[in-house]
């Protein structure tokens, strides 16, 4: 059926992008509609039945509110499940995609040092609007718990264990890699992986080609039945959440909630700028290019779990080849967390504000290098930001006990900081495309097929 291309066919797999159909029918569902309704019902419920109200019993409203829970922890679960053989498959595939190893070695730096670069001013910004609108200073009345002591700012190996830490990042024991869900080793060793089929002839790497085929067919297969519980999940933890809170609790929070916005509000604006001046793309027409992506992404946040439906948006939208995009995008997914580590700052800031601890510039220096390292390493599923959090906030001596008062609002900031992720793989694949676009002139460009 799609063979008609001979050797070709093996090192240009497309079935990622066709598996997008799963997830075409949850943009027209208007699956992000149903995620806000959600929402707001969720916040409704678990007002009447939290302490604000008092309607009932606080411990049989907090009994209601776990067993609310329930459709959102399995959803967390299922997609926390299934997110590194997604990637690996992605990842060994999106490789493959490309012939030339050249093309490959170039497009890898090129994109990888974009990504740091990007998440260091992401976090950058994050820190910056942080101080500039002080949400915490807003909250008035909070009792936070006594720092006895801010430890050092900074943990840092010295120069002599430097060559064992990188070693570090070569798994050793790939499965062990997998268990203990140390996804930047994963990624590393699907990249071996990846090369090494590229260097193989097409007859001897089609069996693995078509082994991580079906394995991502199936990922997609478990991903399409969690999204069934979008709605329901967002409902249930937001109940739950208020349950326990408080919906009074919640409005406090709005500063740091709208802090986080404006952040993320100024980090596309910089992706618009940057597609605008580099790339001649108008921001309206990648806005309308990318809607239903970013849709979904909100509404999932997953942006390993929109895969697909990124790398069909940057070929047919976007204008990317296959080689290209099967390759940023499932990279991104994994490594390109700069919605996330803007969040991470401005949640820093708020906290330290509110222990009534002053960040120096080391330590917000410290905050971007672990922001762009954590963000590299961490999985492309839903609430991954807060454990993530926690490490960052340890580094720079505010206690990591502080993440319970940012617990109510995290589920509304995963899910706008997750569209702005995917629009960051987006903006990627668009510049890789532009800036390598020539280097194989003979390669036709991708058109759209059964869609």
């Amino acid at each position: 059926m799609d063979n008609t291309n001979g050797q070709q066919a093996d090192y240009y797999p497309r079935p990622l992008r066709h598996l997008s159909v799963y997830l075409a029918t949850l943009v027209k569902g208007r699956l992000w509609l149903k995620v806000l309704i959600g929402m707001g019902l969720g916040l409704v419920v678990g007002t009447l039945l939290g302490p604000s109200v008092g309607l009932v019993e606080p411990e049989t409203g907090t009994l209601i509110g776990n067993w609310l829970a329930f459709p959102g922890q399995l959803f967390l679960a299922t997609i926390q499940m299934i997110v590194i053989p997604l990637v690996i498959a992605s990842v060994v595939r999106g490789l493959a995609a490309s012939d030339n190893l050249e093309q490959l070695r170039k497009m890898g730096v090129r994109v990888t040092l974009f990504f740091v670069i990007t998440t260091a001013i992401a976090a950058t910004i994050g820190l910056w609007v942080g101080g500039l609108v002080n949400p915490g200073d807003l909250m008035t009345g909070l009792t936070a718990p006594p720092v006895d002591a801010v430890p050092v700012a900074a943990d840092i190996p010295g120069l002599d264990a430097i060559p064992q830490t990188l070693i570090g990042l070569l798994p050793g024991n790939p499965l062990d890699a997998m268990v203990e869900g140390q996804m930047l080793q994963v990624v590393i060793f699907s990249i071996i992986i990846g090369v090494a089929l590229v260097s193989m002839s097409g007859d001897k790497a089609k069996p693995m080609l078509d082994l991580l085929d079906s394995l991502q067919q199936i990922c997609m297969t478990v991903v399409r039945w969690a999204m069934r519980l979008a709605p329901y999940a967002v409902f249930g933890l937001m109940a739950q959440l208020t349950t326990t809170l408080g919906f009074r609790a919640m409005l406090g929070m709005a500063s740091y909630v709208a802090t986080v916005l404006l952040g993320l509000a100024i980090l596309m604006v910089f992706y618009l700028a940057l597609l605008k001046l580099l790339a001649g793309v108008r921001p309206l027409q990648f806005l309308k290019d990318t809607r239903d992506v970013l849709l979904l992404a909100f509404s999932t946040s997953s942006s390993a779990a929109v895969m697909p439906l990124s790398i069909r948006t940057a070929e047919d939208k976007l204008g990317v080849r296959p080689s290209v995009s099967q390759f940023v995008i499932p990279l991104g997914a994994t490594i390109n967390m700069n919605g996330t580590a803007l969040y991470q700052a401005v949640a820093t800031v708020f906290l330290a504000q509110v222990y009534g601890i002053d960040l120096s510039v080391g330590s917000m220096a410290l905050v971007v290098a672990m922001a762009v390292g954590a963000s590299i390493g961490s999985p492309a599923t839903p609430g991954v930001g807060i454990v993530i959090l926690a490490m960052v906030l340890q580094s720079v001596g505010v206690p990591p006990a502080g993440i319970a008062l940012i617990m109510g609002v995290d589920r509304i900031l995963d899910m706008c900081r997750t569209a702005i992720n995917v629009t960051g793989d987006l903006v990627a694949c668009r510049l890789m495309e532009n800036w390598s676009g020539k280097r194989l002139p003979d390669q036709p460009e991708p058109v759209p097929d059964e869609a």
